[in-house]
């Protein structure tokens, strides 16, 4: 399946470059965590945060939310969303993952979507196949997704998939387009020095009359 251009389009159309994300930060966080007591003035940290802000971000780090069974199906479906290709790495290669950890804990709105999706994976995994969803071929996993990935042709039986593969694929999109892999895979290099070097010489010729 051709995803990754159309995630590019989607994810350039709906989020800014200010911020990398929130795991490229977390040793930072991880040294703030253990400072107890804040400023009265607050300060800022690398990013543009406040010293508050990096320090909820490290005590979130340090949860977990997902089972590891449930991050061994979320690193299998992001990558079959982003994989590897010639120029970059997959989804998990960025990190994506650990991305989708955190902003379910930073977003509890999020929890029961994700994990009661994960279960849905598991069980239509067990009907079709007898085996949960990480354990079945790629090609088994593919048939699966490929019946969730497309809201206009997907079945009524499978709504609750479908909903929870939009969610998968924003938030993996998210995740994998405010890394440094995800930049560089759309070749975003942001603003760049240039060198002046006076006006062409055609131009100056031009107007060289008017200047004696």
């Amino acid at each position: 399946m051709k995803r990754r251009d159309t995630l590019k389009a989607l994810t350039l159309s709906s989020l800014g470059f200010a911020a990398l994300n929130p795991q490229e930060t977390l040793a930072e966080n991880r040294a703030l965590a253990t400072d107890a007591a804040l400023p009265d003035v607050p300060v800022k940290v690398p990013g543009g945060r406040l010293k508050e802000e990096a320090i909820r971000d490290a005590k979130l780090n340090a949860e977990k939310f997902f089972t590891p069974a449930e991050m061994a199906t979320i690193k299998v479906l992001a990558d079959i969303i982003i994989p590897a290709d010639s120029k970059s790495g997959s989804a998990s290669d960025a990190g994506v993952p650990a991305f989708i950890e955190f902003i379910v804990k930073d977003m509890p709105l999020n929890q029961t979507p994700m994990r009661g999706g994960l279960k849905w994976i598991d069980r239509e995994s067990q009907k079709r196949f007898s085996k949960v969803f990480t354990l079945i071929t790629k090609a088994q996993q593919l048939q699966i997704v490929d019946d969730i990935a497309y809201p206009q042709k997907a079945k009524a039986i499978h709504s609750q998939g479908v909903a929870f593969f939009n969610l998968m694929r924003n938030l993996t999109a998210s995740g994998f387009y405010t890394t440094r892999i995800g930049i560089d895979d759309i070749g975003y290099v942001g603003n760049t020095p240039n060198v002046w070097q006076g006006p062409p010489e055609d131009v100056l010729k031009q107007y060289a009359k008017h200047i004696e």
